[in-house]
């Protein structure tokens, strides 16, 4: 899913382009990615393009008469940059936008639909949108404080939790917590004041850096590359490869259709996390430690296979 460094650049390629431009038509491939009926969408057609922002993970487009497009592209959700009344069809291609000097199509590389579409007319009707997240880069230290610490729950839960935090997901929290070298199953009311102003840096830095990568990928050009997994990335998406730092296997917990990345070594104390089905399987054959499933390997490497237990 798309995520504030990702939504950012796409932000800043479609202010370039629509801002100030004419809405020709809106075409729809898939009439259900559009979840509303009153404004209707011919409503849309012909009015100019104010503004590009974004409200949580859902891309706002501002035009005329206080008309505006919220586009929730969800996991699988993209947009590209075409020529001008360029075709529409297939599966995967739900929308498309028609300006003089491009279309912006809208697809979906999944099976299951969830990236949507609405239309609304006036800031009352938009504000139902706003999940009350804040927004971190723009955040003291005493806001962040206040907004980490109002429920006790794990960090990963924490920081991707769109009523607390804005914008942040599966991939860039596993950044977050691996930079702040914090356990993503610590409790936030359990984090000292140090570890707290760790983590609101961290989470500054991380999302900074991983913006300006993005920005200099993309250049003048638009992002038609957008995906949560990078090799330049520490731990998410690296199961079983090295942690950067300590050169530790990476680890996982798998829960739902989710997975939370960490290195046991430099944000576990060296503990090997699991999820409560992986702890029934395998029950006295979970590693404790790091150190014992480098040790299992070990053994396995100079006797031979033999029954291995991972995170994953």
């Amino acid at each position: 899913m798309p995520e504030l460094p990702d939504l950012t650049i796409y932000i800043e390629s479609l202010q370039t382009r629509i801002v100030g431009q004419r809405l020709e038509n809106i075409r729809l491939g898939n009439p259900f990615i559009l979840r509303t009926f009153d404004p209707p969408l011919s409503s849309a057609s012909g009015k100019i393009v104010k503004h590009v922002w974004r409200i949580g993970k859902r891309i706002v487009i501002e035009l005329e008469d206080e008309l505006f497009i919220i586009v929730h592209l969800m996991i699988a959700g993209r947009f590209h940059w075409k020529k001008p009344k360029v075709k529409i069809g297939g599966k995967v291609c739900h929308a498309g936008f028609d300006f003089a000097t491009g279309t912006l199509l809208l697809t979906e590389a999944s099976t299951k639909k969830r990236a949507s579409m609405h239309l609304v007319r006036g800031r009352t009707e938009l504000s139902q949108f706003d999940r009350g997240g804040l927004e971190v880069l723009d955040s003291s230290l005493p806001s962040f404080r206040e907004t980490l610490v109002r429920e006790n729950r794990t960090l990963k839960r924490a920081l991707t939790d769109p009523r607390l935090f804005s914008a942040i997901g599966n991939a860039y929290s596993d950044e977050i917590l691996h930079h702040a070298k914090l356990s993503p199953l610590k409790l936030t009311r359990q984090l000292t004041s140090e570890e707290i102003s760790n983590l609101h840096h961290s989470t500054l830095s991380t999302l900074n850096e991983w913006t300006e990568r993005l920005r200099r990928r993309t250049g003048a050009g638009f992002p038609e590359k957008v995906t949560a997994f990078h090799p330049e990335m520490a731990v998410h998406g690296r199961f079983g490869e090295p942690c950067p730092v300590c050169g530790s296997k990476v680890q996982r917990i798998v829960y739902a259709e989710n997975e939370c990345n960490y290195c046991p070594r430099c944000q576990t104390g060296g503990k090997m996390l699991s999820d409560r089905s992986l702890a029934r399987l395998l029950k006295d054959d979970w590693p404790k430690t790091i150190d014992d499933l480098e040790l299992a390997e070990s053994r396995s490497s100079h006797n031979g296979p033999v029954k291995r237990t991972t995170g994953s």
